[in-house]
């Protein structure tokens, strides 16, 4: 499905004519914000949403997206689009208080993650739906009817 761009988290397209040997600002910051942590700042309370992995599969009426992101609820996800910019993203919050003797342990985690595919012209975003079932995202991108391929068949000669 080569059709769909998958647009950073700045939001802009990458120039597909740039020198891809000089990273950009832009692609440096995010290296910088989006390594890892040491083990000394991560627990087992806040383990976050790393950004989840996508499969498309291009058939001929339809694509359809896979995104694995297990243990979130249908109510956690928003997708949207927009100006042909399919937009999936979802935020949890959770806090814990343990009071015991003469200490109290409060922590809390904020995870979220956000993924965005510009949608070819031939999806009919009328009619795109998703559904969630065991850790499972599923959204079909139907396609318009005129861009559907067309079963092969034979002409006559007259």
């Amino acid at each position: 499905m080569s059709n769909l761009e998958n647009v950073p988290k700045s939001g802009r397209l990458a120039n597909r004519n740039s020198n891809h040997n000089v990273p950009s600002v832009s692609n440096w910051l995010d290296d910088i914000f989006n390594r890892n942590l040491s083990s000394v700042f991560t627990s087992d309370f806040n383990t976050g949403i790393s950004l989840p992995k996508v499969n498309i599969r291009e058939t001929s009426d339809a694509f359809m997206v896979e995104m694995a992101v297990p243990g979130l609820k249908k109510s956690d996800f928003n997708i949207d689009i927009d100006n042909r910019v399919l937009s999936i993203s979802t935020e949890t919050k959770e806090e814990h208080e343990q009071k015991e003797g003469n200490y109290t342990r409060r922590e809390f985690g904020y995870a979220s993650f956000k993924r965005v595919f510009s949608l070819p012209e031939s999806v009919n975003d009328e009619k795109i739906n998703a559904s969630y079932n065991e850790g499972i995202l599923n959204i079909l991108l139907p396609k318009r009817e005129e861009a559907k391929q067309k079963p092969s068949r034979s002409i006559e000669v007259a």
